[in-house]
């Protein structure tokens, strides 16, 4: 299956959902369309039982330029938020039309019950270099270089970065290169885990589907989606207490499960598992186990 939207293509094979970002001509920057369409294609996966792993990539020589900056300086004043005016006396940050948009695609990926790639094909720069680290996983290209040059521009970090970046590598680091907004090459950015690992740009997306069929073939999709919500919500847990409550319901659910009972067989008799759960109509009846915040 394959869709094309405006600004990204979506394709569907061997499990695989493979989401392109399309503007070549513009190093792919980020336009206020191309935010909208990848929530579409974060829903479609997500909702789509014959995908068990996404792939996020670039068309041409950038992953993502960072914000079309076509309007100048107007580029960060989004439509929706004209006529707003904090000095006005109105509390305006609380108000939806003021959410940073770029933050919606960092708060879905964030649900996501499927794991997500990055194919880092190229150049990337502000939200263009925070739109991967929401995602699980990041590969690279030699030809990769990562600039978060949001103080260079006067603007500050976006796609929930400020949660997302120190977590990865680190609050020094983090500060370090937002600091000074330098461009960081693929090999730096490996050694400071940014990255997992670091490919010549024609072996990018191979490894990252090889990759992914690891998950898909491999893995019950149900004790993915379960595992990737434990492991991203337990970097906030206040107690590992807290893990254990959650993992013990898990475990207690898991065990009862059909896939269980395919896994051991498949492992006894040394094949493959074909599990037959779903993570469309089966996800456990104590799942989601957290309120989700609210904007204000």
């Amino acid at each position: 299956m394959t869709v094309a939207f405006g600004h990204i293509r979506f394709a569907v094979e061997e499990g695989i959902a493979t989401i392109t970002l399309w503007r070549p001509e513009k190093l792919n920057a980020a336009s206020g369309q191309m935010i909208e369409e990848l929530l579409q294609a974060f829903e479609l996966a997500d909702a789509d039982d014959a995908v068990g792993a996404v792939i996020v990539t670039g068309e041409g020589r950038a992953f993502c330029s960072g914000a079309d900056l076509t309007r100048g300086e107007a580029t960060f004043v989004a439509a929706r938020t004209q006529g707003l005016d904090p000095a006005g006396g109105e509390d305006v940050y609380g108000r939806e039309e003021a959410r940073e948009p770029g933050g919606e695609i960092a708060l879905r990926l964030y649900r996501m019950k499927k794991p997500v790639i990055a194919a880092i094909n190229g150049g990337c720069a502000g939200m263009g270099a925070s739109l991967p680290l929401p995602m699980d996983i990041r590969l690279a290209s030699e030809a990769a270089r990562f600039g978060f040059v949001y103080a260079r521009r006067g603007m500050v970090p976006e796609v929930c970065s400020s949660f997302f970046l120190p977590r990865i590598v680190g609050i020094a680091k983090a500060l370090e290169w937002c600091y000074s907004g330098r461009l960081v090459d693929a090999q730096e950015a490996l050694r400071e885990r940014l990255v997992s690992a670091v490919y010549p740009p024609e072996d990018l997306m191979p490894q990252a589907r090889l990759l992914a069929r690891q998950f898909i073939e491999n893995s019950a999709p149900v004790s993915i989606a379960l595992t990737r919500q434990m492991l991203w919500r337990g970097l906030e847990a206040p107690h590992p207490m807290e893990a254990h409550r959650i993992e013990s319901r898990a475990t207690y659910s898991r065990a009862r499960a059909a896939d269980v009972v395919e896994g051991v067989r498949a492992y006894m008799e040394k094949r493959l598992p074909v599990f037959p759960e779903k993570v469309s109509t089966q996800m456990p009846d104590f799942y989601p186990w957290w309120d989700e915040p609210r904007y204000s």
